[in-house]
């Protein structure tokens, strides 16, 4: 089968397709975001049909009446493709292709490709040609022609079918190859993934997970935290207004002034329809957040069917078993959307990371929640234990130093697991 990127030079205007499926009230956004994933692949949308039905046809996904009119369609604006606004079953593509004589996408096919182009480590191509293999495999349609040739030699039998297998199973059999050799190398940097993570819960460093639906805004608040803690430019991460721009997940180290520290990390935006495949490819990217102190939902509040976009980052987080984490609801892009902000409320922050206002509130919050576990106190340490002043002068916040008879008086806050450490100093 086709991807579109074989077929790239050819595409440039497209007909969108969509059917409204029991008065869904989502309907109009989705079709609205699949001119948006056609423009990121830079196809010029020409024209949109749609048809309101109870369930969709099983043959040809739309009825046969809708067939001819796109069929009508294409051939009036010169388009060269039509593209579905749901996945195809292999017979749909086939029966559609055949009827509208030309070439004929789905939306999974139309996020895949992006997700291709758009992937820049080996990690993240791993994963998106794992699912996009997944996706062709019951997809393949075989040469006729060849099914004759199965076969051969004497006495009956398939004793040596290498050579008589058909090409649709000489095409299933190397991608079920390709397939399998993906999981393994995946595997191995899931693997080296858990040790990472192992390392960070035991220097129990906090982890800070940014998630939300594609194009909120969470590269934009990662690089403005970062310039806010001084950090320098080469640790900024890629943000531009567009879908998906990021897909590689981003680990930062934010220092705070006082000694603490915790690590932030940027995963990739989701969207409506995300195809399963896809999300099961990413699920060891997305396992950062499950392993997070702390998740930031990013929402573009600007953007009407914000509640439906937190639902769908809520529901697509829920599926690779990212629960019960404290979560700070961010309402980015405040700025356009005519609301107040700066503001708290609860677990909720209006802010603009665009306008760079409201992120010290964010921070604000950011440390309230995930250095709640600090402990204020005294310490008097013997000058015999130098090491122990010199640990906690680079681990904790020092409030106070003063040198008395019996060795060095400190007033600090400092983590936990390091009170535990030292807490035979503890003067009070």
């Amino acid at each position: 089968m086709n991807t579109l990127k074989e077929i790239e030079t050819l595409v440039e205007k497209g007909i969108l397709v969509g059917v409204n499926l029991q008065n869904d009230d989502h309907f109009e956004y989705s079709m609205e975001e699949l001119a948006n994933l056609a423009q990121a692949l830079d196809v010029e949308v020409v024209g949109t049909v749609t048809q309101k039905l109870e369930r969709v046809t099983p043959s040809h996904y739309i009825g046969t009446g809708k067939i001819e009119e796109v069929k009508a369609f294409f051939e009036e604006t010169d388009a060269n493709i039509v593209i579905f606004n749901d996945e195809l079953s292999p017979s749909q593509i086939r029966n559609l292709e055949r009827d509208l004589e030309c070439k004929v996408i789905d939306r999974t096919m139309l996020i895949l490709d992006i997700f291709s182009r758009r992937a820049k480590t080996r990690e993240a191509q791993m994963q998106v040609q794992l699912a996009q293999l997944q996706y062709m495999l019951p997809r393949l349609v075989g040469l006729h022609a060849s099914l004759s040739r199965q076969g051969g030699g004497t006495g009956g039998g398939f004793k040596n079918r290498g050579a008589g297998e058909t090409k649709l199973e000489l095409d299933r059999r190397k991608i079920e190859d390709q397939i399998a050799k993906l999981r393994r190398d995946l595997e191995g940097v899931k693997e080296q993934r858990e040790t990472q993570r192992k390392q960070r819960r035991k220097n129990a460093v906090p982890v800070v997970s940014i998630v939300g639906y594609t194009n909120a805004g969470k590269s934009t608040i990662m690089n403005r935290l970062l310039a806010k803690m001084g950090q320098e430019d080469s640790k900024q991460v890629f943000e531009k207004d567009m879908l998906f721009a990021t897909l590689e997940t981003s680990v930062r180290n934010i220092e705070l002034p006082d000694n603490k520290s915790f690590l932030l990390t940027d995963t990739v935006g989701f969207v409506s329809k995300l195809p399963h495949h896809l999300v099961k490819a990413f699920r060891s990217t997305l396992e950062e957040a499950r392993d997070a102190d702390l998740l930031l939902h990013v929402v573009d509040v600007s953007n009407e069917e914000y509640s439906f976009m937190m639902n769908v980052t809520n529901d697509t987080l829920k599926a690779v078993g990212v629960e019960d984490i404290p979560t700070i609801y961010v309402y980015n892009k405040s700025d356009l959307a005519q609301v107040a902000y700066p503001l708290i409320s609860g677990d909720n922050v209006w802010i603009s990371a665009k306008q760079d206002v409201g992120l010290d509130e964010l921070m604000g919050m950011i440390r309230k929640q995930i250095f709640s576990n600090y402990v204020q106190c005294d310490m008097l340490i013997p000058y015999s234990d130098g090491g122990a002043v010199s640990y906690l002068n680079e681990q904790a916040t020092i409030n106070s130093t003063s040198y008395e008879e019996h060795g060095t008086l400190l007033s600090l806050e400092l983590k936990e697991a390091d009170f535990k450490k030292f807490e035979q100093y503890v003067v009070k």
